[in-house]
């Protein structure tokens, strides 16, 4: 049987561990699954989108700096890629285009699940206002925190994404702010930095103040990248967290999308774990 061919399409992607993890996806389910990486030209996102579905993609998962991009190719929309006006995957439906983002509902399960933390009346402090924190934004307040303060470099970015999930955060009870870098608040339950920070090798854009004993601290990046934040986490008492649990997670949200089964992740996440361990 000739498997059927996905990929991750971003720029860079060479550091992807996404092959690494839907090779044991499909071992585990046994699908028929070929997925590769592929790095897009800054300028040529759409073009190389295309060319993969004609040459008989099935479907890609999209990493920075093309999700806000990705949903302008798709004919149809979840709800949670429209509300973030960002998707990280596009199924190729042969009557058009799917486009969903997986990001969010991946990192819920894995601080609920993998974490161990439930979310509902917790204060949250989520840093940045691009791709990645609208991703994580709407199913963050269909989790019930008490509140979410949305801090960002650029004031009116933060607001912006505040402003469209105003209506939302209404209907699941939170308080949803945007709030400065340098005063975002103090002593949060959990926070979460969804920014470029640690791309730049920087700790973290915020004081240490946001921060307090037991605090669950989590970066979206991993492995090198996350390293910093992490130590800065760690030196304030709080608990550090990398982003690995959340993209296994968020990749089996993909895989069920285009499969229509959901592997197991614990055994995964531990694999990959590993295998970085040992690299």
């Amino acid at each position: 049987m000739t498997p059927d061919r996905y990929a991750v399409l971003g720029n860079p992607v060479a550091h992807s561990r996404s092959p690494f993890i839907h090779a044991l996806f499909a071992q585990q389910t046994g699908q028929a699954v070929d997925y590769g990486r592929l790095l897009c030209p800054m300028d040529g996102f759409d073009a190389a989108v295309r060319r993969f579905a004609a040459e008989g993609g099935r479907g890609c998962n999209v990493t920075v700096p093309f999700k806000l991009e990705a949903p302008r190719l798709a004919k149809r929309c979840t709800e949670r890629a429209t509300l973030a006006g960002a998707a990280n995957v596009l199924r190729f439906d042969a009557d058009g285009w799917l486009a969903d983002n997986t990001d969010g509902v991946g990192l819920m399960q894995d601080i609920e699940q993998g974490a161990g933390l439930a979310l509902a009346g917790k204060r949250v402090l989520l840093i940045g206002a691009g791709g990645a924190a609208a991703g994580v934004l709407g199913p963050l307040l269909a989790t019930h925190p008490a509140a979410v303060v949305v801090a960002n470099r650029t004031a009116a970015t933060a607001q912006a994404l505040v402003a469209r999930h105003a209506f939302w955060a209404a209907q699941h009870g939170v308080r949803l702010v945007a709030a400065p870098l340098a005063t975002p608040g103090e002593a949060f339950d959990v926070v979460i930095n969804a920014s470029a920070s640690s791309l730049q090798g920087a700790g973290s854009p915020v004081p240490a103040t946001t921060l307090r004993p037991g605090t669950l601290a989590v970066d979206l990046m991993y492995g090198p990248a996350a390293e910093p934040f992490m130590a800065w986490a760690g030196a304030a008492g709080a608990t550090p967290r990398d982003g690995l649990g959340m993209l296994v997670e968020q990749a089996a949200e993909a895989f069920a999308l285009w499969r229509g089964v959901r592997p197991a992740t614990a055994p995964v996440l531990q694999a990959l774990r590993q295998a970085l361990a040992s690299a």
